[in-house]
């Protein structure tokens, strides 16, 4: 039986991460073209918060494949699909005559964030499937 890594909680945990913040980049991006634009209003995505990843993870209604948890101490499978990710405003200053509350220096901040953020998180990700390459004697 093939096994999907993607399914492993930590790598499931890693890529909705990874998912989140590709998002808020999205988000982001938006803020930066609409800038000039009268009364639009700065946005961000709430955190994901770890307990709610971890219970998702840990889910039994979420598991995938011919496997089941039977017992507490079963190492679970982690959920499938893609999460959806809320988002609010997030008024970086006070509006300007024309109602824009968008800081570009704000968003650049949030951006350098958000890719340092992601880029750390696809190091884990890499690393961590390069430890099991190396753990079924496929590392190179």
């Amino acid at each position: 039986m093939a096994m999907d890594v993607d399914s492993m909680p930590l790598l499931a945990m890693l890529k909705q991460r990874m998912s989140w913040l590709g998002a808020r980049q999205n988000v982001l991006a938006q803020n930066v073209a609409n800038a000039d634009t009268p009364g639009y209003t700065a946005k961000d995505l709430k955190p994901v918060e770890f307990a709610d990843m971890l219970k998702g993870a840990t889910s039994p209604s979420q598991f995938q494949g011919g496997m089941s948890v039977t017992d507490p101490r079963h190492i679970s499978l982690a959920p499938q699909g893609q999460p959806e990710f809320a988002d609010f405003n997030s008024p970086d200053t006070e509006a300007s005559p024309t109602g824009n509350s968008v800081s570009l220096e704000q968003e650049m901040i949030r951006v350098s964030d958000t890719q340092a953020e992601y880029q750390a998180a696809s190091n884990l990700y890499a690393k961590a499937v390069g430890m099991m390459k190396t753990a079924i004697g496929h590392g190179g």
